[in-house]
């Protein structure tokens, strides 16, 4: 197979098909972000050569040795969905080839990925197959958004993402919690509930602010430009988030950033969801909580 790097994948992608479709990210100036640290080139396209041989080379070790069904094909990469449409229609029908049981094709995706496409060819891609992009927000907050250097602002998340509803294709959002900084947690979760409302996120999943020393971010809090929230804060800010969303959707914090792990569905279960954190900012110290962000060297 031809992977390149560390291969990032969300949690609930772990029973799919991996297959990388590019390396690196197009974007490559979020403050906060180290993931793609270790490679020698910002972005590359996997040679569509490349993709048949590991979708042929799958199907052989399935046959070989599982016997069993891949429904599922998630594209690596930190935003494969930038791709030309007929790209990216051309790589679902190696995978309806190769995999003819396959239902769905999933991938990370930038908010701005989607802006390169019409309606038409957003509307085509559903019907090869793409569903279940997942796409990190990160925040509505957009004085954040700014200072990240994201590259899009909320009004950009709401207008591209209600394209992909009208299109078909679903998808689901990464919140960063902390991201908005000390004292504007719980203001940045409120502006993201918000906009979460107007959309139809399959899913809504919590991550918590990581800060490594070889990130942009470091250097700005280094140099007192930014100030980081305190861990409490940040549960306080998922909570925020988990209380302002009156969509149906399910709402996890399943990464290894998270100290305590959970998946609820919304509303229903609400309230237990919001007694559980609340026992964690009531019950769990600042200093138990600093441990665990400590202890997580890499993302």
């Amino acid at each position: 197979m031809h992977y390149t790097g560390t291969i990032w994948r969300p949690p609930y992608e772990a029973s799919s098909l991996l297959v990388e479709a590019t390396a690196g990210c197009t974007h490559h100036r979020c403050k906060f972000c180290t993931l793609y640290a270790d490679l020698p080139f910002k972005f590359r396209l996997s040679p569509l050569k490349d993709v048949e041989a590991d979708l042929k080379e799958a199907r052989e070790m399935r046959q070989n040795f599982s016997g069993g069904r891949t429904e599922r094909i998630f594209l690596t990469g930190a935003n494969p969905f930038v791709l030309k449409a007929d790209r990216l229609k051309a790589i679902a029908e190696l995978a309806h080839k190769y995999f003819p049981e396959t239902k769905t094709i999933g991938c990370f995706a930038r908010v701005t990925d989607v802006t390169l496409k019409s309606d038409e060819e957003l509307a085509a891609l559903g019907q090869a197959g793409y569903d279940g992009l997942t796409i990190g927000i990160e925040t509505a907050d957009d004085e954040a958004l700014a200072f990240m250097d994201k590259g899009y602002l909320a009004a950009d998340i709401v207008e591209q993402c209600a394209r992909l509803d009208r299109a078909g294709i679903g998808y689901s959002f990464f919140y960063l919690a902390g991201i908005s900084g000390a004292g504007r947690g719980e203001k940045g979760a409120r502006a993201t509930a918000a906009v979460c409302n107007q959309l139809h996120p399959k899913a809504v999943g919590a991550n918590m602010l990581t800060i490594y020393p070889d990130s942009r971010l470091f250097e700005e809090i280094r140099q007192g430009a930014w100030q980081e929230e305190s861990e409490t804060e940040k549960y306080r800010e998922i909570r925020a988030l988990a209380q302002g969303l009156s969509i149906p959707t399910v709402f996890a914090a399943l990464g290894a950033s998270n100290a305590f792990q959970m998946q609820v569905r919304l509303p229903e279960d609400r309230e237990k969801l919001l007694a559980f954190l609340d026992e964690v900012i009531e019950n769990v110290g600042e200093d138990e909580l600093r441990r665990y962000r400590k202890s997580v060297r890499h993302l």
